[in-house]
């Protein structure tokens, strides 16, 4: 991956959405996409854990991104379903999500996330998702907005 790519990613993984969280990038590497969220208390539910769409949030998007790293600049990445699993509540001062891609089809990619709270600089995996993801080209996106 060239700079030119590594620096587009990193400016396009933090908009809309995933910026309004806090997310932040952290590592890039072909296939793998790492980010961490500082926590504040918006990102927490009642009982002072992080909320559970926080993270699925946090674990689609990073596993969209670990899928990205493999395609042009002329194609886009689409979810096209995702599961999850929680393994304990997560608090601390922040979390972390690493994703990386398990299998790469032509145009059907699947990348899996682990989610850490990290605590007193221990991690503790806090959940896992398996995310499957399309590749569509740019164009056909921009040709059906278009006409709707």
């Amino acid at each position: 991956m060239d700079s030119e790519r590594f620096e587009f990613l990193k400016k396009d993984y933090v908009q809309g959405f995933p910026a309004f969280c806090g997310f932040e990038v952290q590592r890039i590497e072909k296939g793998l996409f790492e980010s961490r969220l500082k926590l504040q208390r918006e990102h927490k539910q009642q009982d002072g854990f992080v909320h559970a769409g926080v993270i699925a949030t946090m674990a689609d998007h990073t596993a969209g991104y670990s899928a990205y790293t493999l395609v042009t600049n002329d194609y886009r990445i689409l979810t096209i379903e995702f599961k999850i699993n929680y393994f304990r509540p997560a608090i601390g001062d922040e979390i972390i999500c690493r994703a990386r891609v398990i299998n790469r089809g032509e145009k059907i990619i699947v990348s899996e996330s682990e989610v850490f709270s990290i605590i007193n600089g221990d991690e503790k995996l806090v959940s896992k998702a398996m995310v499957t993801l399309m590749s569509v080209p740019s164009s056909v996106l921009s040709n059906n907005l278009a006409t709707e």
